[in-house]
């Protein structure tokens, strides 16, 4: 006899397959909670995806990522295509909540039937992207859209972790916030497949072009394709058609497909199990007290945080059963 949990996640399984939003919506709502059955609902919507791409939508804060999203989604459902939106947004540090204020500058492809947005939290997760973004856009592709748009939060230079679940990245600048600069810099500006200056309708968007053409002509020395540089205004609507375009060859474009889906994989994998491993040894110290004895000592200046990482390895070892290498 089926428990209620099981009976529930049949039933929203059931209503996903069938093209049911309510139930789309609640299922990635138990999957970002890692409520009961969340793993094993995802190994059965794995098998029905594969088909989606995925789009990164990066840059600095105020580049007006989430206006320039909002016209990406339009401009592909005119096309035909279905979308799904991930909204990446900064964790409040109370509650664990998103701010969802992307919605507010995506009205227009709110009240489109092709599209649904989720906005979620970061969560603390380093690179801007969490777990959770990479499990929603799987539940998206199950469902059956065409893109996924993962528009990332937008914290700077460090924000690379897009790159190991997007198709193709997409990172935005704007005129007017150094992003000459920013263009000579390591980090963020490395990442990209495609550069978009959008609010191109201001002044300096050409030398925001120039600069970035020059970094990428010093970076690939003539060695492969520079990615391409489009300019738009994504509230007047300028641009977006080309830009669009430019995705849409981009998809199977410019990457070593079998090794580029090898390491996304392996990336994937290698996140889950760093969870599911912490979580066994948080769980393990807790009811040892182990970790809080050696809290204790730092606090009372016995010993330091280097030092008592080092003394829980062996406790580690032993959990898992790993023997030391000699």
């Amino acid at each position: 006899m089926k428990s209620l949990v099981q009976a529930s996640w049949e039933t929203l399984l059931d209503g996903l397959k069938k093209g049911n939003e309510r139930s789309l919506a609640r299922i990635i709502t138990l999957v970002e909670n890692r409520e009961n059955g969340w793993k094993d609902a995802m190994k059965r919507l794995y098998p029905l995806g594969g088909k989606a791409k995925i789009i990164g939508v990066t840059g600095s804060p105020g580049a007006g990522k989430s206006t320039l999203t909002n016209s990406i989604a339009r401009e592909l459902v005119s096309r035909g295509r279905t979308v799904g939106i991930i909204a990446v947004d900064p964790s409040s540090p109370f509650s664990g909540g998103a701010l969802l204020g992307d919605r507010l500058r995506m009205r227009d492809a709110v009240n489109l039937p092709e599209i649904f947005i989720r906005s979620m939290a970061t969560r603390g997760a380093l690179g801007g992207l969490c777990q959770g973004a990479r499990d929603v856009s799987r539940i998206l592709d199950a469902f059956g859209k065409d893109v996924i748009l993962i528009e990332t939060v937008g914290v700077g230079q460090d924000e690379v972790e897009v790159v190991k679940t997007a198709d193709i990245v997409m990172v935005v600048c704007v005129p007017g916030q150094g992003d000459g600069i920013q263009a000579l810099k390591a980090g963020i500006m490395e990442i990209a497949d495609l550069y978009v200056v959008n609010k191109a309708d201001k002044e300096g968007a050409d030398e925001v072009a120039a600069d970035i053409g020059g970094m990428l002509d010093i970076a690939s020395e003539g060695r492969e394709p520079r990615p391409p540089i489009l300019k738009t205004s994504a509230i007047h609507n300028l641009g977006v058609t080309e830009l669009v375009d430019a995705l849409v060859h981009g998809f199977d474009a410019g990457k070593n497909r079998a090794a580029w889906q090898a390491q996304r994989i392996k990336e994937e994998i290698l996140s889950l199990l760093e969870s599911e491993i912490l979580n066994c040894l948080q769980d393990k110290w807790d009811r040892t007290g182990d970790l809080d004895k050696a809290i204790h000592r730092i606090l009372k200046q016995q010993t330091d945080p280097y030092s008592a990482a080092d003394s829980l390895l062996p406790l580690m070892r032993e959990a898992f059963g790993i023997k030391e290498a000699t």
